[in-house]
């Protein structure tokens, strides 16, 4: 029987390649394939529910995009610390410091981050689209040079739109006037400048026979992946606020913004900000969220794997004092499939072994080598 209170949201797909948008009328062409359909995990429905409705009511309109947003946040978020001790767990998106979250960690920072650049990627998007009413493209430069050999035109992505609206939708989240506040809210204006910064410049030619003497070019969102990478380098650059506590502990609401204030103006408003070292994401802390890394996979081996990930199973096991665990399992599908005049399909069953590595715990009596280990990881991902 199918679940009919699951929750499932529509998502805006990436284009493919560079041709040139058009006006979109309200109902689009049977040819068209713009949404993609996602399935969210309970903890993620949950948790996006309580995102949307500690929101403004004035934006339910809008609420069906930013749903989606968000769960592009999550996704992308788990994508980019799929190998790392802390991977995003679906309790990171309480994003209001009111509400349990009242950390200020480099991962909470790009939580903000990206959840931010996904309401106003999603906003954009389908504004652009024509799935919101009376929003569309952004011609505005339309007609205006725009450099050497060509002039703005066609249907630039409405990044304003979805700016203004993320803004007030996300940031009406923060009701505190304390630091994490503050904090919080940077991050997520870091988030939405990623997506500017990461826009891109698509042009058509013009001219005879091909000559492109003049081209028409306007502005396109990237695929949400290129905003995932450009925010992750910043979260391995992120900065320590450094605030004067004296102030802080002081009390008074107008030194306490005070601090935070001159903390701020020599912080660029693009780069990652937070107040607090990370805890011990090796162990399990239940009243954090966190399950620490016994029983993650990790990786050893395998094509096109990266530097981070073919370091996984030190990072994850051997400096978290866990050994790693090799298991093997076998899975059985069709295979060498023929076909037979008139007119069936035989196939043969195939065995397959399939090794996977987890991180387990060591004996007892570990030794030496396991106690320097964990005394010698420190705060390292």
């Amino acid at each position: 029987m199918p679940n009919h209170n699951k929750m499932v949201l529509y998502r805006a797909m990436e284009p493919q390649g560079t041709t040139q948008p058009t006006k979109p009328s309200k109902v689009p062409s049977k040819n068209q394939n713009m949404y993609e359909c996602v399935d969210v995990p309970e903890a993620a429905e949950r948790s996006v529910n309580n995102f949307l409705m500690t929101g403004p009511k004035a934006f339910l309109t809008y609420s069906s995009s930013v749903q989606a947003g968000a769960e592009s946040g999550i996704d992308e978020c788990k994508h980019q610390f799929a190998w790392d001790r802390w991977n995003c767990p679906e309790s990171a998106l309480q994003l209001s410091t009111h509400n349990g979250l009242r950390s200020a960690t480099k991962e909470t920072s790009f939580v903000h981050a990206i959840s931010s650049a996904g309401v106003m990627y999603t906003l954009t998007r389908n504004c652009s689209m024509g799935d919101i009413d009376n929003c569309g493209c952004d011609d505005s430069k339309n007609g205006q040079p725009g450099g050497r050999g060509w002039i703005w035109g066609g249907c630039s992505d409405n990044v304003v739109f979805g700016e203004k609206i993320s803004k007030e939708f996300v940031d009406a989240l923060e009701t505190g006037q304390d630091s994490r506040a503050a904090v919080n809210l940077h991050n997520n204006e870091a988030g939405r400048l990623a997506v500017r910064a990461t826009m891109k410049r698509s042009c058509k030619c013009h001219g005879v026979s091909g000559s492109c003497s003049i081209q028409t070019c306007w502005h396109q969102l990237p695929e949400f992946r290129d905003i995932g990478n450009y925010l992750k380098v910043k979260y391995d650059q992120a900065q320590k606020l450094e605030l004067d506590k004296r102030r802080v502990r002081a009390g008074n609401n107008a030194d306490n913004r005070g601090a935070i204030a001159e903390a701020l103006s020599s912080t660029a408003r693009t780069e990652l900000i937070y107040l607090e070292d990370s805890p011990d994401y090796c162990v399990k802390n239940t009243s954090l969220g966190l399950h620490g890394t016994e029983g993650r996979e990790c990786l050893q081996s395998g094509k096109n794997l990266s530097q981070w990930e073919r370091r996984s199973c030190k990072r994850l096991c051997h400096e978290c004092g866990l050994k790693v665990e090799e298991r093997r399992t076998e899975t059985v599908s069709s295979c060498n499939c023929k076909f037979h005049w008139c007119c069936t399909v035989k196939c043969e069953q195939c065995t397959q072994v399939v090794t996977k590595h987890y991180c387990s715990r060591r004996d007892r009596n570990g030794g030496p080598f396991h106690n320097a280990k964990r005394k010698n990881r420190g705060q390292r991902r």
